[in-house]
This record gives structure tokens, sequence and C-alpha cells, in this order.
């Protein structure tokens, strides 16, 4: 990436902290427009983990009511009700049908905290029942769904967000307007760190459905089969079916500031090495290797799941005064500069920048970022300005975890990637993983 003067960055990015605007909003009939002063009534679709989080903190905005809170285990309701009700002093509706919240005139933004392959076919039918979304990363389940919430986010509309919160850290925006603006030199070489220790899932046998789970709703798109303890709550994180493993589910963060900074869109070409070090139920590897061509630079990506020594920063160090120790800081980038080298951290560790010599050249601390990606996501929801994670963006990003397993599933093998068709050429057998296999009724539609 050669040096960019301030004024090309600024026309680079193309946006300010709130986005530029879609153009003129279309919205269906049957749903209100939200004035600058009305408050923006939210169907949260999840709740437990990170779902029910956000949703927690949206719930304690003025502005905003949780009115729905929709998951297909009925046991989860009662703590998630009783965290709403702590929040914004009122009960949100409990269901288990998602459909319910889009049919409701009233609801103007579904929360999608769901498993990856739930993400996105309710974005898409938000999208065409004119609701703008929140949507958890990764954005998509496959690269074909994400182009689709794309589309359908353009085709009505729609304002659609990514939560990968760093994107409205303003001491991340200062961090690549610094690499943007040349101080660093040219860069060709970004590594990307996803390392910290995880125990293994073990074995669990097929059991029956627990009562009070839908568990054919919870399969959704996914291929059917028995349920199993070790395929439900947060453990499908490791099997291909409804994730990627940890490069989608953390490591996607890392991705998007990475891309973001080097200003990049798709690789020329991905490959991928990796293994399975836990002898468990676990398919996706817990050791993995990932390169991407870019034209002029390289990015690494490398991810271990056994190594202890390596520490994401907590709640209060991100929102203290001290920089993380970068060496030991498990979820980093290193951004390599012909002047310098930056170390970014994602969700408010900050950045630093080393010179030459080794000597600290520059820097800033962050604080943590949801606050301010929450504030972006509601004032475009009024204004119909882009968001700061916008979909598209998103997707990008979410495509490189993609690439990146595909190239794994394929043995290894270098692959060569048609970003303008987002597609590997001729090469039907890396292309028949660019889309999941839906299952009806739920399938992704081919047009939206």
């Amino acid at each position: 990436m050669k040096s960019m003067d301030r004024r090309r960055f600024l026309k680079t990015t193309g946006k300010s902290a709130l986005g530029l605007a879609l153009g003129p909003t279309v919205l269906r009939p049957g749903t209100r427009a939200v004035g600058a002063n009305d408050r923006i009534i939210v169907g949260a679709m999840s709740s437990r983990g990170r779902g029910l989080y956000v949703a927690e903190q949206m719930a304690k905005r003025p502005d905003v009511e949780v009115a729905y809170l929709c998951d297909v285990d009925s046991r989860l309701f009662a703590n998630g009700v009783k965290t709403l009700v702590a929040s914004q002093g009122k009960e949100p509706k409990t269901i288990t049908d998602f459909r319910r919240m889009l049919d409701d005139k009233n609801v103007d933004v579904l929360l999608n905290g769901t498993p990856d392959h739930w993400h996105a076919l309710p974005t898409i039918m938000a999208c065409q029942a004119g609701k703008d979304v929140y949507v958890e990363k990764p954005l998509a389940h496959g690269i074909i769904e994400g182009r689709r919430m794309v589309e359908a986010a353009r085709k009505y509309h729609r304002v659609v967000q990514m939560g990968n919160q760093s994107r409205s850290g303003p001491y991340a925006q200062a961090g690549v307007d610094y690499v943007r603006s040349g101080k660093l030199g040219e860069v060709h070489l970004v590594r990307v760190l996803n390392m910290k220790e995880r125990p293994s899932i073990g074995h669990k046998e097929d059991a029956p459905t627990p009562p009070g789970v839908d568990y054919d709703m919870w399969l959704g798109p996914a291929p059917e089969r028995p349920f199993n303890p070790n395929r439900f709550h947060y453990n499908w994180h490791w099997f291909w079916d409804y994730s990627g493993g940890d490069i989608v589910n953390d490591g996607v963060h890392q991705l998007d500031l990475a891309r973001w900074t080097i200003g990049q869109d798709y690789p020329r070409s991905v490959v991928c090495t990796g293994l399975k070090t836990f002898q468990d139920d676990q398919e996706t590897p817990d050791t993995q290797s990932v390169q991407w061509a870019f034209d002029g630079l390289v990015m690494v990506f490398e991810l271990t799941l056994w190594t202890p020594y390596m520490k994401k920063t907590s709640d209060e160090e991100r929102n203290g005064d001290v920089f993380p120790n970068w060496m030991f800081n498990s979820t980093r980038v290193e951004v390599y500069g012909s002047k310098g080298l930056m170390m970014f951290g994602r969700q408010g560790d900050g950045w630093q920048v080393f010179g030459p010599d080794g000597n600290l050249v520059d820097g800033k601390k962050g604080r943590d970022p949801l606050p301010p990606h929450l504030d972006n996501f509601f004032a475009c929801v009024k204004s119909r300005q882009t968001p700061n994670s916008d979909v598209e963006e998103g997707h990008k990003s979410t495509a490189l975890a993609h690439l990146a397993n595909i190239s794994y599933r394929l043995g290894g093998r270098r692959l060569t990637f048609d970003g303008k068709n987002e597609r590997f050429g001729k090469d039907e057998e890396a292309n028949k993983y660019l889309k999941t296999s839906g299952r009806a009724p739920w399938n992704i539609p081919d047009r939206v």
C-alpha cells in the first residue's frame, strides 16, 4: 500500500463517523418511519450470551425499548426477561418464532444474535419486512449468504450493521488514519493474531432434545441430525454445519480491523493450513495459519487455542489507561511499514507505533467501542445514513475467514479468487463451498 495524503485517505474511506447517506429511503407499506425523537422498538433474536448482552446495552438507552425476546430454548426466558427488566423497567414479550417480530409493524429493528447459520435468513426477511438490523459477527455462514444480505439491505434501503464494534472506536479511526496518511511508510505485510487457550469440548453422544427446546427450529437451514449437547449452546462454533471455528467466531474482529486499515477489498489468492490437536468432537482446526495475497501486500493470520500465555484484554484493561503487553496480547494486529511498526489492538486496546530503533513514536489508548457503535447504529436508523460497520464491509471481512476455511477444507490448496464475481473462477471444487446447503423451508433465496 503506497503512502497517501490525508485528502486521499478521506476520499478512500468515504465516510465520516456516521457514514455517507444511502440515498432516498423507501419504507415498505406497514412500517413506520422513525423520527429523530422517537423511541426505537427492537426485537431481540437470542436470549443468552452475546445476543442478550447487546440487548441489555440497547435496553439501557433512553431512546430504545426491547419489546421482544426470541429464542428457541424457552428455558432461557426467565433470566433474559430479568436482565431486560433491570435495564428498561419493562418486560419484553417472549416468543420462539422470530417471524412474529417481523409481522409487528411497531418493531423498527431486529437484533440478530443467533448462531452463525441463522444470521442470513432472518436478516434478509427483516429487510423485506422494512426493519433495520444489527447482526452479530460474523456476518454470514457463507460468502453467497453474505452477498444476499448486502443485496437485501440495498434493495429495501435498510440500515444493517455488523457487531464488529472497533470500527466505531475513535482510537481505531485515528489508527487507520495514521496508517493511511503515510506516517508508517509503505505497508507490505500485516500479521493478525488470534491466540488463546480454550479447553477441549470432549465427546458426547446424541441425546433426547431437552424439554423446552424447539430443536428443529434451532437447526433451521442446517442439515437435519439428532440432538447432541456438544453441537448446541456455544459449542456449535466448532462444527461446519453452524460456524467455521475461531477464525470466524473471534478472529473476524481482527481481520476486519486489519482489512479496514489497509483499505483492501478481496485478496487475489488464499492458502490455509491447519490441524486439530484436540482429540474431541470438534471439526474446525485449533491451529491455523493463513496467507492472503493482495496487490503489493500479504496478510498473515495465525490461530491457536492451546496457548495459555496468550491473553485477551479484560474489560477493565480495555477501559483503563495502560496499553497491553503486546507480545502476549492474543488478539492483536501488527502492521509492518517501511518507517515503523504498529501494534493495533481491537475493542479498546489502543495502538502504538515503534520506529526503526524500536523507540516509541506515537500511540493512542482506546475504550470499549460498543457504546459508540450502538450510538452510530441508532443514529443511522434515524438519519438513514450508512453505519460505520455497514453490511458490505462486514461481508468482505467475513469473506476473508471463509476463504481461509475453504482452502483448509481442500487440504491446504492455494486458491485464486475473483473478487469481482466472488468466485474461484472455474474451480468448481472450491466454488461448492461458497454456499451452505439450505434445508426447506429455510432456504436462502437466490433473489431477495
